[in-house]
């Protein structure tokens, strides 16, 4: 089969394509054949190994020689100990706790990462959705406690998780205020954002605007910053961003939320299939739809990863597999 490999940190063009083996599944495995696969941040971390703590399951070279945690295709072959999925199921899910893989014709990978794709789902959509939405999810309803009418800032919303966050917090009743870049504003507003700030014409600290809870994907700003930004009893729920960031909430955050009852909080990434599948039932009732921008072939990987890195991707960027072709 043919996946794109990298065997040291750097930028797109460490990445190619190479002939390996068809992985054989384990007891509990199942084969996948992929149709589509998404990239995301970690992916992007992953590849460049920065901010350092991505290097922590390898410090001088890469764990994974194959990125890609969203993936959506067919199981071909299932281990003897798999109970839930058979040959010809049509599966979805974010792989990145079972040793990612996803840019690569074919993946074996735990049963439990894996939920059944709905018949009104392309594989594409499938894709686009376990690491982002769950994100999202997580962040405003778990982390961020969403309450209907609360006020919501989303900084980053043009993006994978952003553009989910929006959907799930207008669902929730929540007025919605989105910070991202000019191109992608009149999306954001289609989308049914109330409003929409450029963050290169606009300053968050000067229009006097507070918020009941910030969802924040880019994390470019320092925790004093964000807490100015909060309404009394607030909530802030850090989803990507700058290590210098992070040492921040760590140790200034129980301060923070002790004396000013503001709470400040670190999203910490991990799949979870009961939230996949509240995705999934929310997709089918038409309630969600992922925002997909660019797809490219296995063989452009390296490309796709160029796009996403400028940071112009309106929602998703896929990998989209051609198996008549490749």
């Amino acid at each position: 089969m043919k996946a794109m490999v990298y065997n040291k940190y750097g930028m797109a063009d460490v990445i190619t394509l190479k002939e390996v083996e068809i992985p054989t599944p384990k007891e509990n495995e199942v084969l996948v054949k992929i149709h589509s696969a998404s990239v995301n941040s970690w992916d992007w971390d992953l590849l460049r190994g920065k901010p350092f703590l991505t290097r922590l399951g390898g410090l001088l070279k890469p764990k994974y020689k194959t990125l890609g945690a969203d993936i959506a295709g067919e199981v071909k072959v299932i281990g003897r100990d798999v109970k839930h999925l058979l040959p010809g199921d049509e599966v979805f899910g974010d792989i990145s706790w079972y040793g990612w893989g996803g840019f690569a014709e074919y993946v074996c990978v735990n049963e439990d990462a894996l939920s059944l794709k709905p018949s009104s789902m392309t594989f594409d959509q499938a894709a686009a959705i376990p690491q982002a939405a769950v994100l999202a999810l997580q962040g405003l309803l778990i982390k961020g406690e969403l309450q209907k009418d609360q006020t919501v800032l989303i900084n980053g919303a043009g993006g994978g998780v952003g553009t989910f966050a929006l959907q799930i917090a207008k669902l929730y009743g929540a007025k919605v205020t989105c910070v991202d870049s000019t191109v992608k504003l009149d999306m954001l507003k289609t989308m049914g954002a109330d409003h929409v700030i450029d963050y290169s014409k606009e300053e968050l600290l000067k229009n006097g605007r507070c918020y009941d809870l910030i969802l924040d994907v880019v994390g470019n700003r320092s925790i004093f910053d964000y807490k100015r930004l909060l309404n009394p009893a607030g909530a802030y729920v850090m989803v990507g961003g700058s290590l210098s960031l992070i040492t921040q909430i760590l140790f200034l955050g129980p301060l923070i939320s002790k004396m000013e009852g503001k709470s400040m909080n670190i999203l910490v990434h991990k799949p979870n299939k009961q939230d996949q599948n509240f995705l999934q039932e929310l997709f089918v009732a038409d309630k969600i739809r992922p925002v997909i921008d660019r797809t490219y072939s296995l063989s452009q990987v390296a490309e796709a990863f160029k796009y996403f890195g400028e940071g112009h991707a309106k929602g998703k960027v896929l990998i989209c597999m051609d198996h008549k072709k490749l």
